[in-house]
């Protein structure tokens, strides 16, 4: 019995231990997510009036340019997929991974080459893992991306939707990222950067809406050319920020978790220590009188 008791004893330290790190962890995590959805509700503007400056573009011109036409054949085709450097953040990674995989499995299934671009070290460890082919990929600031991690991200698709796919290019861009909708809500999504739908953008206009003309110096083509890599890079560091947000909601969940299952584990095991303990004094009480009553019978058996 007293080897079962410090079997137990042993087992609640390390679990309290393990429960002041992941407690340590959540806290850590619900203040991250707090700065990670302000950066997220500061740069959505910026990305949705820049969307809306492209729209007017292709919408009041008819110049033929990657960022609003779309190829007459497409046959390669670019996925960016958006996962974390670091864990303990539940499903968030195997979401994203999961729907990029989805979406590439559709793509090749119409006949497209998907070239596979990687932000974090989850998702580089998943496809090296199973051999596959990474275009290119970066680490290391999933937690707190900034706009010179997105233009460093952005460069090389937009060199890559840039280029002739006869050369190595591709004929559109799709991006795979984590939607932060709320504290518990987090949603892996796939969306096409590139070309843009005007038609999309238009439906989601408010209906009755005037839009206004526009003059384009020195041209439409050049307004294009001047805004495709603020649209790109503006669109990819709003995603970068909606998927840090998200995993510090799904670390601070899991944690929470974690804490709340080890505390349960901690009753659990002090119930069972309690009892070990009982039967442990139990045992030595009925030794004593046992070994009472077995001198008492001896000295009685003396006397006679």
């Amino acid at each position: 019995m007293g080897a079962q008791l410090r079997v137990y004893k042993r087992r609640i330290r390390s679990v309290t231990a393990t429960k002041k790190i992941t407690k340590a962890m959540e806290m850590i995590a619900a203040s991250r997510v707090v700065k990670a959805q302000r950066k997220v509700a500061a740069s959505t503007p910026y990305a949705t009036e820049l969307t809306r400056a492209v729209t007017a573009v292709g919408t009041g011109s008819n110049t033929k340019h990657p960022l609003t036409t779309q190829a007459e054949t497409v046959t390669r085709s670019a996925v960016l997929l958006l996962t974390s450097d670091r864990g303990l953040a539940g499903a968030f990674n195997s979401n994203a991974i999961k729907a990029a995989e989805q979406l590439t499995e559709r793509l090749e299934r119409e006949g497209k080459e998907v070239d596979v671009y990687i932000v974090g070290r989850r998702g580089v460890a998943h496809y090296n893992f199973r051999e596959r082919k990474i275009a290119e990929s970066w680490t290391g600031f999933t937690d707190e991306p900034t706009y010179a991690d997105a233009k460093k991200v952005a460069a090389p698709l937009i060199e890559a939707i840039e280029t002739a796919t006869a050369e190595g290019g591709v004929d559109e861009l799709h991006i795979v990222y984590t939607e932060f909708v709320s504290m518990m809500t987090q949603q892996a999504l796939d969306a096409r950067m590139l070309p843009l739908s005007i038609e999309e953008i238009a439906e989601e206009r408010p209906k009755g809406e005037i839009l206004p003309l526009y003059d384009f110096e020195p041209s439409a083509e050049d307004v294009l050319d001047a805004l495709l890599p603020r649209y790109v890079e503006s669109r990819i560091y709003n995603a970068l920020l909606q998927s840090a947000a998200s995993k510090h909601a799904a670390t601070r969940r899991a944690m929470k978790s974690a804490t709340d299952n080890a505390g349960e584990l901690i009753n659990t095991l002090s119930r069972l220590a309690n009892a070990a303990r009982q039967a442990e004094i139990t045992q030595e009480i009925s030794e004593i009188v046992g070994g009472s009553s077995a001198l008492a019978d001896a000295t009685a058996g003396s006397d006679r």
